[in-house]
């Protein structure tokens, strides 16, 4: 297999939920309109998608009751030693099947539940042999994503796991409860390294191009695109002896990380939550990130939840209650010519039954709001 030239760098639901941002886009009745105002108009070719749940047959009628009909299904069963199990793969895409469902992804699992827990740890360890292993086992399952029909793989290059401090109620929203993190409450924890010890932005970079020097190749082969989602959160370089890649300055660790490799099979599982953790002013910011990145058609997958606050401190909350307007984050995506799943991810939690499974059907409904409203825009 031909292998690819890396680079190293240094260090509405409505108008009445969208607000006033749909108003603003209406015509005026002064204002002269083309004929075919269809013409003028810019193609949404973006579609809610989810990636809970998996594929079993209660998930799979919830997702088709709401609209959800491409889906990110988990992962196939594994082998050990092996890979992923071709047969229980291909039964995940007959399952989704008959409910009109699209199974467009599978996570690796390189998941970001941190490196003690990770199934395999070593490619982030940079440590070989061992790394060798696993990178063969990730080609495999690359494969069997291929031969599945699966055309996007997400994972992730983490050795710490998604850093949270604490919950927030919001009384507000009938006292459900927001993921929380506040640098300044975490240093005082003084929670200890991991068995990475220190690794720099540098070590980190070279880990990843590693194993991407041996992994794109066989996703070109089988034309499988791989994702890869952001650090979560953004944080200060060195925290218990980690620098993240997107640390301290996330769109220049997303712009390094965009220029590893020119294979059109390299890119982002673009959590937008995630990369406005990282920002002072997430509203204005994080346009600019998608242009980029949707210019150079490097977003592959898109985790829409929102926050309040940002850098250092934040929680997450409903997409319609953070800092950020995702009328104009759609509008964006739109016109970068985005055409794959729009997620929701991290819902906020409460102890009443059924909660989770609400906060994702509000979800699916805003989402799809959302893209009926830049739809019908001239």
């Amino acid at each position: 297999m031909k292998r690819r030239k890396f680079v190293i760098t240094a260090g509405t639901m409505g108008a009445a939920v969208l607000g006033g941002a749909v108003g603003t886009a209406a015509v005026s009745c002064n204002t002269p309109v083309a004929e075919n105002t269809a013409a003028a108009k810019k193609k949404v070719l973006m579609k809610v998608g989810c990636q809970s749940g998996g594929t079993t047959i209660e998930n799979l009628e919830f997702k088709a009751r709401h609209g959800v009909y491409n889906i990110d299904g988990g992962m196939p069963k594994v082998i050990d030693g092996v890979g992923w199990d071709l047969e229980d793969s291909m039964a995940k895409r007959e399952a989704c099947e008959k409910y009109g469902i699209s199974l467009d992804a599978y996570h690796l699992p390189l998941t970001s539940a941190g490196i003690d827990r990770v199934l395999y740890p070593n490619i982030m360890l940079g440590k070989s042999p061992e790394r060798d292993r696993e990178i063969e086992i990730i080609q495999q399952m690359i494969e069997v994503a291929g031969k599945t029909g699966v055309k996007l793989l997400n994972y992730n290059t983490t050795i710490l796991p998604v850093l949270r401090t604490g919950r927030t109620v919001d009384p507000k929203r009938g006292n459900a409860s927001y993921s929380t993190w506040n640098y300044d409450e975490a240093v005082k924890n003084n929670d200890p390294k991991t068995v990475a010890g220190d690794v720099s932005i540098d070590d980190m970079f070279e880990r990843i191009a590693y194993f991407l020097d041996r992994v794109l190749p066989v996703a070109e082969e089988y034309k499988v695109k791989l994702g890869n989602h952001i650090a979560d959160p953004p944080t200060h370089p060195g925290y218990r002896g980690i620098t993240r890649w997107n640390s301290p300055d996330v769109f220049e660790g997303i712009k390094r990380f965009a220029q590893l490799s020119d294979s059109e099979y390299h890119g982002f599982n673009f959590c937008i939550g995630s990369i406005a953790e990282g920002l002072k002013d997430p509203k204005t910011e994080i346009l600019p990130i998608i242009k980029w990145v949707g210019e150079r058609n490097q977003i592959f997958n898109i985790h829409l939840r929102n926050i309040k606050g940002g850098w250092d401190n934040f929680q997450e909350v409903y997409p319609d209650n953070g800092d950020m307007d995702f009328f104009q984050v759609i509008r964006a995506l739109r016109d970068v010519g985005f055409d794959g799943m729009v997620m929701p991810d991290h819902v906020p939690v409460h102890a009443a039954e059924g909660s989770n499974a609400q906060a994702f059907a509000f979800c699916y409904g805003y989402i799809k709001g959302l893209l009926q409203a830049v739809s019908d825009e001239v």
